[in-house]
């Protein structure tokens, strides 16, 4: 890689840093091109990016930014998950995780602070922004059905008294 690539992707991760809400740190200890591929689309699929880089690259990167906390976690082959939703990375690379056990997430950082595994395993269990947007919907939308149930049957009732 030369130098002007590897400054470009030096800026390219620093602007990832400043902007993800959350950052996740994985190992990769030797998970297939396939399985990677699948982590990479269920990673997008969930709203998310995933990414593997050179762990001197991202420390240069990390450097300055929010998520310049889990500059100590870049050791061994690793790969970072982020996303600008909290929920979104924490989910594929969970589940990632309890399926494959050459794939371990060692830590990461949320909005600037570090966080361990078990938080981010209790990230991947909350609904993502998507689902707590559709819940809220229905329950905004179900009050409005109730109401006009109980109008048609008001109206109905006044037409046939009268």
């Amino acid at each position: 890689m030369k130098r002007e690539e590897k400054q470009q992707l030096i800026s390219e991760m620093k602007d990832v840093f400043s902007k993800a809400s959350l950052v996740v740190v994985a190992l990769n200890k030797g998970i297939s091109m396939a399985e990677t591929t699948e982590l990479r689309n269920n990673v997008r699929a969930d709203g998310a990016n995933y990414r593997v880089t050179k762990n001197r690259l991202t420390k240069l990167a990390l450097a300055g930014t929010p998520c310049e906390a889990i500059s100590d976690l870049m050791v061994g082959p690793t790969a970072l998950a982020y996303s600008e939703d909290p929920i979104s990375a924490a989910k594929a690379v969970v589940k990632m995780a309890k399926n494959n056990d050459r794939f371990e997430v060692v830590g990461g950082v949320m909005n600037g602070e570090k966080i361990d595994v078990k938080t981010i395993e209790s990230l991947a269990s909350l609904p993502s922004l998507d689902e707590l947007r559709g819940k809220l919907v229905g329950l905004l939308q179900a009050p409005a059905g109730q109401l006009a149930r109980v109008t048609k049957a008001y109206s109905e009732k006044e037409q046939a008294a009268a």
